[in-house]
């Protein structure tokens, strides 16, 4: 088979994997252009000073002796099949580099005969690219689930980040949809590689030249809406994921319909786009709003709205905490309040060091007043324009206030009732920023 021809199927199968940040770019280059961010598995990743790093994104192969029905690439699939040799994979990186398309590597792989040989072709690409190329750009490697452990050690001391993609929420979605794999074998690795990256932190501190193992960290990813697995045990997970295995981050990735006969499978038409983006926005007030799972959701609400983000929806549900007054409020208190993100709390403290704040202070500080202004008040006034009242700020917040009439219970009639099943521009927005 031609490399161009396995460039386009194992560039193609990889696009589910989306624990690396892709662009969806489909713009080919023109005679007088320059660079190219083709089908052909350009896509971006960011590096911690907030660079944007393009990588090539594909898999080592797409034979696979899984039959995962959530999986495209399942073995009982009829899908076109190709496997790239550790050469190939490192000429093409290299060509690719040469050419300025990309600065690095993303390689994922389905698993091929057994795997650790799957894990040891893996090793070998990396390998052929850091000695025989002296490639020195960003690679990020799949770590093959139920592998050796010294190959996976071997392979960390080369790339810059590993993932261990947990994909089903539960052991009780894996017996379901993925029989073949376990949850433990899944844990194993990732415990392993987290104890080698404090191992190897607490080395440098006494030999500075102590080779890194995964500098970049460790990542994974979870299907949303493939099982009937709640949000709130998706991000129980997610919550121990950060606590116990020290991740850089989960993705979620939403359930793609696949051809599949499997009973088990969600009878659905599109992926539950809007879920994925809430589930996104929980996991950055998890990582960086001081909140816990068991906030956010309960047994008796165990899905979050698809009317009002995360944050917001807490805020109404403990409208008993609000109005805080912004000159006074900690910085803790203020990360809470829909509308202030950590950069804007950040900007609060610095600016009433020197004024005392009104809501004009706040509208040049770029505080999002929108929702900010039903949960503070500023220099003892409220500006809400509202009583203080959960429902009404609730009509207020989203689009049910254009078509709905806050005195009665009565809803006009919509021309785009369809539009609440897609996350807005202001979604995305804020699960790309986390400025929530």
């Amino acid at each position: 088979m031609e490399l161009q021809k396995k460039l386009e199927i194992l560039s193609g199968a990889a696009k589910y994997d989306v624990s690396c940040s892709s662009s969806g770019s489909k713009r080919k280059n023109t005679k007088v252009g320059i660079g190219n961010g083709s089908s052909c598995g350009i896509c971006h990743s960011w590096s911690d000073d907030g660079r944007c790093i393009s990588l090539l994104k594909i898999l080592l192969t797409n034979y696979c002796v899984y039959d995962c029905a959530y999986c495209v690439n399942r073995i009982s699939n009829d899908v076109p099949r190709a496997t790239f040799t550790p050469e190939e994979v490192a000429g093409l990186t290299i060509n690719f580099y040469k050419r300025n398309y990309i600065e690095g590597l993303f390689l994922s792989s389905a698993i091929i005969k057994n795997p650790n040989y799957t894990m040891e072709l893996l090793y070998q690409s990396v390998k052929i690219l850091r000695t025989q190329h002296r490639f020195n750009g960003y690679i990020h490697i799949k770590a093959i689930p139920g592998s050796d452990l010294n190959l996976i050690e071997l392979t960390g001391q080369l790339v810059d980040r590993m993932s261990v993609n947990i994909e089903l929420p539960s052991s009780n979605g894996l017996k379901m949809l993925a029989p073949q794999k376990e949850k433990q074998s899944i844990l194993k690795p990732m415990g392993f590689i987290n104890s080698k990256i404090l191992q190897t932190k607490e080395e440098k501190r006494i030999v500075k030249k102590t080779p890194s193992f995964v500098p970049a960290g460790q990542s994974t990813q979870l299907i949303v809406g493939a099982t009937p697995d709640h949000d709130l045990s998706i991000i129980r997970l997610s919550e121990k994921l950060y606590q116990h295995y020290r991740l850089k981050r989960v993705y979620y990735s939403a359930y793609v319909p696949v051809t599949s006969q499997n009973p088990n499978l969600p009878a659905i038409n599109k992926p539950p786009l809007l879920r994925e983006h809430r589930l996104y926005q929980a996991d950055w007030l998890l990582r960086f709003y001081g909140f816990s799972a068991q906030e956010l959701l309960n047994e008796s609400m165990p899905n979050f709205d698809t009317k009002v983000d995360p944050k917001a929806n807490w805020a109404l549900n403990n409208i008993h905490l609000f109005p805080v007054e912004i000159n006074r409020a900690d910085y803790e208190t203020l990360l809470r309040v829909p509308g202030i993100g950590v950069r804007s709390a950040q900007k609060i403290i610095r600016a009433r060091k020197v004024k005392s704040l009104d809501m004009d202070d706040l509208k040049k500080l770029g505080i999002v007043l929108k929702r900010a202004k039903f949960f503070i008040t500023c220099k003892g006034k409220y500006n809400g324009g509202l009583d203080i009242n959960d429902k009404l700020i609730r009509y207020a917040l989203t689009d049910d206030v254009k078509t709905y009439d806050i005195t009665t219970q009565w809803e006009q009639l919509s021309l785009f009732p369809m539009l609440d099943s897609m996350p807005t521009l202001n979604d995305n927005f804020m699960s790309i920023t986390g400025e929530i």
